[in-house]
């Protein structure tokens, strides 16, 4: 592979411990061209957060990855009838939606879990002699030989051929490589805890993942497997600092419960359980429009579609990532292409797809802004009414199915077709990619 290093091996480090750069050590190592390393700024490779859901896109992966069989039946939590998520009137309780998965194989059923069980699945896979925890990334510098030198907190440094920036939504490497991007308070904040599944048995909660909506907060109950159980909520805070409020704030009951009095006396009980619960400021970014620089850098996860958890999918998009990123440098490679081909084709395969799912992030937001410009203000139930119409329809539901390795198969074939010459052999040129995207297009439509 031709790179800046003579030995033909490329050095790559990839800047964060979480399922993006977890999962970026997995498919780096399938490939003996590079030497890579993993940087994590806490002194431990820890998930925080409370539960993760595992799309059918995601399990596929983690098959690929080898981590889908690290993980045990009691510690996931699947639904007895199988549907994907339920939806119901926050003030009601009626039902509203029961989105269900039919012609999805058991094995890769919509599931939810801890944040920590995902991440220890693909722990076991990583050569963990190559992942460094107390190493905050503070500083990268391109050097004359067009290496990038990267500098820690704690002194050492590092000069690479690539940087994975797998440092989430609050990226170095993003700052570094698109230094004009901004992330900004969305007017939202997210309220979560974990309890033990038998200290809320008296509740009566369904048995079922479930939003219980209203219209401008929404409760969400599941049990995550392991005799845990997650309470989670999203509430319009417009009138929030959120510049003072840290990652993960202890928040006093009544903080969470205001946001809750029109709802139904379930609801009610449920966010007024545990006086645990911590708070999140939620922010997001613009879409950048491309997720590579410099020939050198690439954003994955969080990193490269700050979304702030909009589609409840952020690991399988980060595992789509580093698959595609994988599968690009191993292309490359057999073609005798540079880094920079293959980055290109990442950004081929990836923006697209992130443009979409701003794309539907705007109509959320125009159906937003269409339910508070009304005049009378909508009742409650035909505000929820629009919400689970337009917002949580199973039109969307596409994300989960999407299949990044028929979306790679299709593109590489079709940039194979387009660089085939008379003698057989492919352009040594990243001139004509443009039908990635178009593979990419095809998949999202299916």
């Amino acid at each position: 592979m031709t790179t800046q290093n003579t030995t033909g091996i490329i050095k790559v480090a990839v800047i964060g411990g979480g399922p993006a750069g977890l999962g970026a050590a997995i498919e780096l190592n399938k490939l003996p061209f590079v030497d890579w390393n993993v940087y994590e700024q806490a002194t431990a490779i820890r998930e925080i957060g409370a539960g993760i859901s595992i799309q059918p896109s995601t399990w596929r992966l983690l098959e690929v990855m080898g981590a889908a069989k690290n993980f045990h039946s009691k510690n996931i939590y699947r639904p007895r009838d199988n549907h994907a998520v339920q939806h119901r009137n926050g003030r009601t309780g009626e039902l509203l939606y029961s989105h269900g998965q039919e012609g999805t194989p058991l094995d890769q059923l919509h599931a939810r879990t801890q944040r920590s069980t995902l991440q220890q699945a693909l722990l076991k896979e990583v050569d963990q002699s190559r992942v460094h925890v107390a190493h905050r990334l503070v500083k990268v510098e391109r050097q004359l030989s067009g290496k990038l030198k990267l500098r820690f907190e704690n002194g050492y440094s590092d000069e690479v051929d690539l940087v994975v920036g797998a440092d989430g939504i609050r990226s170095v490497v993003r700052d570094y490589a698109f230094p004009e991007h901004r992330i900004s308070y969305t007017g939202k904040t997210a309220y979560r805890v974990i309890v033990p599944e038998e200290a809320i048995a008296h509740l009566n909660i369904p048995d079922a993942i479930t939003f219980w909506h209203g219209p401008d907060s929404w409760l969400y109950t599941c049990a995550l497997g392991g005799g845990k159980y997650e309470i989670t909520s999203m509430a319009r805070e417009l009138d929030k600092d959120a510049d003072k409020v840290s990652w993960g704030q202890h928040a006093a009951i009544e903080d969470h419960t205001r946001h809750f009095k029109e709802f139904l006396p379930l609801v009610k009980d449920v966010v007024a359980f545990s006086n645990e619960i911590k708070q999140y400021a939620m922010f997001a970014g613009p879409r950048l429009d491309r997720i590579i620089a410099q020939d050198s850098v690439v954003l994955v996860g969080d990193a490269s579609h700050p979304l702030s958890g909009a589609f409840g999918a952020g690991a399988g998009f980060a595992l789509e990532d580093v698959y595609t990123l994988g599968q690009a440098l191993k292309w490359a490679h057999e073609n005798n292409l540079g880094i920079a081909a293959a980055l290109g084709l990442v950004d081929k395969v990836r923006s697209p797809h992130y443009e979409k799912l701003y794309d539907i992030l705007n109509e959320f937001g125009n159906t937003d802004s269409y339910i508070r410009s009304q005049n009378p203000p909508l009742s409650f139930d035909d505000a929820v009414a629009i919400i689970a119409k337009e917002i949580w329809s199973i039109r969307h539901h596409w994300i989960y199915d999407y299949d990044i390795q028929q979306v790679w198969k299709d593109a590489v074939e079709a940039e194979k077709s387009r660089n085939t010459v008379a003698g057989g052999s492919l352009l040594k040129g990243t001139q004509s990619l443009n039908n990635i995207s178009i593979a990419a297009e095809a998949q999202s439509k299916l």
